[in-house]
C-alpha cells in the first residue's frame, strides 16, 4: 500500500493444559509457552507498530506468590524490547541459581514469566497517545483471584461515552475515557457481580469462607459474565480475557467484524487474530485451525476444560475485507488466492483503458503489499494472450518458424518499475525541503518502459487519501517516458469512515470524498451538501438505532466510474506529462473475491451496528463545520 494506514491490533492467547514439567520433558524447557507466545507475536508483527504487551498467570500460586507477570513496551521494535528485557531477567536469575534451569516448579514459583496462561497483544493505535499506559493488556488488580481480570483486544467501540455514563451510574469513577477501560472495568463489574452471588449462595449453603474461594473458582460461570457485559457493545471487537484464579476466554462481535482463529489439542489451547501463525508455530494443518464464530466465545476453564458458546445472538456476518485486501498477512492459503482473484477482477477494466494493446503496455506493481494481487493480474492476462494466440494460430496452418514466435512471444510486459527506499530521515525543517525529500520515498528501474510509446499500468492494494500518489509516486513513474499511466486500485472507492479499528475517521481525508464533493460543485449542486449536512446534524438527535447514513445521498448523482476520473483529476500534479487513467475495484467483484468477508462499509456506507451511522453523520457535521475532530 502506498499510504501508511493504522488499524486492527493483534492478540494471541496460549493456554497449556499440561504441567510444566511436561513440556519440560517432552520439549526440553519450561519456558515452552512463552517461546510459541514469542513466535506467535513475531509471525503478527505486521499488526502493530505503535506498542506490544505480554501477561502470564500462574496456576495454584501460595499465598503471598504473585500470580501475574506483565510487561508492555511502545518502543519502535517493542516486540524485541519486551523479550530482550524478559531474557535479561531470566538470565539474570538462573546466573544466581545455577542449576535450576531443569527445575520447572522451582522457576515457576520464582521466575515471573514462567506459568501456564500467556496472553500477547500488537497495538496499532487509533485513538489516544501513543503512550505506555495506552498498550495492552490492562490489568484489574484484586487479593481475590477470582475477581482480578486481565484483558487485552482487537477493538473499537462507537459508543464510549454511553458505555463511560453507565459505569458512572453504577457508582464506579473510571480512571480513564478510553474504550480499553471501559471494557476492562464492564467485565469487572459483572465479574464482581458473579463473585457475589456465588458467595452469598455459599455461606447461605453453610459453607466456611477459606473454601467459598476454591468453590467459586470451580463454578464461577465465565459465559454468564460475558452475556451481561457485553449488551450494549457497539463496535468491533477479539477480547481476550484471563481471570486472576485460571479461568480465560477470548469473545468475537456478533457482526465478526475483527478476526480470530483458534486450535487446541490435549496439550494446548491458543487463539490467535490469524490463522497462519498458528499453523507455523505449533505445525499444525490448515483444516486444525478454525475461525471463531461472530457472537461466540472460545473459553478455557481453571481445570482445562475447552467450550466454544454463544454469548450474544449472531447477526449476518460483516468480516471486515480490508483483512483480505490487505491488513492480514498473505501467507494464509485462503487471502493469498482472494488477493490474486481481486488482480484478475481488474483485468476488463484495464484491457479497455489499453484497448487492449498488451505489446505496447508495462505491467507492474506498487511494491511491496500489491505483489500478490499483481500475480492475479498477470495470470488473467496470460489468459487473456492465450486465447488471442489460439485464434490466430488457427487461421493459418502454414505459419513460418518467425510467425510463431512471434505470436508465441505474445504475453504481458511485466517489469517491477517502482521501487519503494528505505524510509528517508531528515533534520531539515523547511516544510518545502521536507516535503522534496518525502517525494522520494520511491524510486523507479530506468530503461524498461519505451518513452512516448509504451503505457505503464500500476497496481496498489488501495488509494485512500491519495497524497503519496500525487506528491511522489505519479511524478516518478512519470520520469519513465510513458504515454499513459493507468493506476489500478486492488480495493473500491474509500468513502465513509471506519470506526471498528481502522484509522479512517475523518471525510475530509478521503480522496473520493473530495471527488465527491468537487462534482457536486462542477454540476452546481452544492445545494445538496447544505442539505444533508442539516439533514445529518437532525439525525444526530435520534437515538443510534433510528440513524441512517446521510452521506450517501452526496454520491448518489454520480457513477464510479465519473467519481474515479474526478480522482485522477485531483491527484494529477500539473506536471505530468503522461495521461493519467485511474481504476477502482468494483463492489461485486470485491465480493466475489472475498465471499466470506463482506464487511464493506468504508466503501459502500452500510454498517453493520448502529454506531455506525452515527459516527459517519458526525464525520460529515465535522467536515462542514471546519472542524478536524475525530468522528468517535
Amino acid at each position: 500500500m502506498s499510504e501508511e494506514i493504522k488499524h486492527e491490533c493483534g492478540i494471541a492467547l496460549i493456554r497449556l493444559l499440561k504441567p510444566l514439567s511436561f513440556y519440560r520433558e517432552k520439549y526440553g524447557s519450561a519456558f515452552y509457552g512463552l517461546n510459541k507466545l514469542c513466535l506467535l507475536m513475531e509471525k503478527q508483527h505486521n499488526r502493530g507498530q505503535d506498542g506490544a504487551g505480554v501477561a502470564v498467570l500462574k496456576l495454584d500460586p501460595e499465598p503471598g506468590q504473585r500470580s501475574v507477570g506483565c510487561e508492555r513496551s511502545n518502543q519502535g521494535a517493542a516486540i524485541k524490547d519486551i523479550f530482550s528485557k524478559i531474557n535479561m531477567e531470566m538470565k539474570d536469575l538462573l546466573d544466581r541459581n545455577p542449576g535450576r534451569i531443569g527445575d520447572p516448579q522451582w522457576l515457576k514459583q520464582n521466575a515471573r514469566f514462567c506459568g501456564e496462561l500467556y496472553m500477547g497483544h500488537l497495538r496499532y493505535g487509533t485513538f489516544g497517545k501513543n503512550n505506555i499506559e495506552s498498550c495492552h493488556p490492562f490489568v484489574r488488580e484484586s487479593n481475590w483471584l477470582t475477581r482480578a481480570l486481565i484483558i487485552a483486544g482487537n477493538f473499537n467501540l462507537t459508543n464510549v461515552e454511553t458505555l463511560f455514563n453507565v459505569l458512572i451510574g453504577i457508582g464506579q469513577h473510571p480512571k480513564q475515557y478510553s474504550d480499553s477501560v471501559t471494557i476492562l472495568e464492564t467485565i469487572g463489574f459483572f465479574l464482581d457481580e458473579e463473585n457475589d452471588l456465588l458467595v452469598k449462595k455459599y455461606k447461605n449453603d453453610g459453607h466456611p469462607r477459606h473454601e467459598i474461594s476454591q468453590m467459586i473458582a470451580k463454578n464461577l460461570d465465565v459465559l454468564n459474565i460475558l452475556k451481561h457485559a457485553c449488551q450494549k457493545w457497539d463496535g468491533g471487537y477479539v477480547i481476550s480475557g484471563i481471570i486472576g484464579h485460571g479461568d480465560a476466554f477470548v469473545l468475537r462481535d456478533p457482526s465478526g467484524i475483527r478476526p480470530a482463529y483458534y486450535y487446541h489439542d490435549d496439550e494446548v489451547a491458543v487463539v490467535t487474530s490469524e490463522r497462519p501463525p498458528i499453523q507455523t508455530a505449533f505445525n499444525v494443518p490448515y483444516e486444525s485451525v478454525r475461525e471463531l464464530p461472530p457472537g461466540h466465545a472460545f473459553i478455557v476453564k481453571k481445570d482445562g476444560e475447552v467450550s466454544l458458546e454463544r454469548y450474544i445472538e449472531p447477526r449476518v456476518k460483516k468480516a471486515c475485507s480490508f483483512e483480505r485486501i490487505y491488513f492480514s498477512r498473505g501467507s494464509d492459503q485462503d487471502i493469498y488466492q482472494e488477493r490474486k482473484m481481486l488482480g484478475r477482477c481488474l483485468v476488463p477494466p484495464v484491457l479497455k483503458a489499453i484497448n487492449e494493446d498488451i505489446e505496447n503496455t508495462v505491467f507492474s506493481f506498487i511494491p511491496n503489499t500489491a505483489e500478490t494481487c499483481f500475480y492475479g493480474m498477470v495470470d488473467e492476462l496470460k489468459e487473456f494472450c492465450k486465447k488471442i494466440q489460439i485464434k490466430r494460430l488457427m487461421e493459418n496452418s502454414s505459419w513460418t518458424e518467425a510467425d510463431l514466435y512471434k505470436i508465441l512471444d505474445y504475453r504481458p510486459r511485466v517489469e517491477k518499475v517502482a521501487v519503494k527506499d528505505a524510509k528517508l530521515r531528515t533534520f531539515i525543517t523547511d516544510d518545502s525541503q521536507r516535503n522534496e525529500l518525502a517525494a522520494h520515498v520511491y524510486d523507479i528501474t530506468y530503461g524498461v518502459i519505451r518513452p512516448g510509446i509504451d503505457s505503464l499500468v500500476v497496481i496498489d492494494d488501495s488509494i485512500v487519501r491519495g497524497t503519496t500518489m500525487r506528491e511522489s509516486i505519479l511524478k516518478i513513474l512519470d520520469r519513465t517516458g510513458p504515454k499513459k499511466i493507468i493506476v489500478v486500485s486492488s480495493a473500491p472507492q474509500i468513502r465513509y469512515p471506519d470506526c471498528y479499528g481502522i484509522d479512517m475517521c475523518k471525510l475530509g481525508n478521503f480522496v473520493a470524498f473530495e471527488a465527491a464533493v468537487a462534482l457536486l460543485s462542477d454540476n452546481k449542486m452544492e445545494s445538496l451538501l447544505d442539505e444533508v449536512y442539516h439533514e445529518a446534524k437532525s439525525m444526530l438527535k435520534l437515538p443510534a438505532d433510528e440513524m441512517t447514513n446521510c452521506v450517501q445521498r452526496l454520491y448518489k448523482p454520480f457513477t464510479a466510474e465519473q467519481i474515479s476520473d474526478k480522482i485522477g483529476e485531483l491527484l494529477t500534479p500539473n506536471t505530468i506529462k503522461a495521461e493519467v487513467k485511474f481504476i477502482y475495484q468494483s463492489i461485486e467483484d470485491l465480493h466475489r473475491s472475498c465471499p466470506n468477508h463482506l464487511g464493506d462499509w468504508y466503501f459502500t456506507g452500510d454498517y453493520p451496528t448502529p454506531g455506525g451511522n452515527r459516527v459517519v453523520n458526525q464525520a460529515l457535521v465535522n467536515f462542514v463545520q471546519g472542524n478536524n475532530a475525530r468522528a468517535y
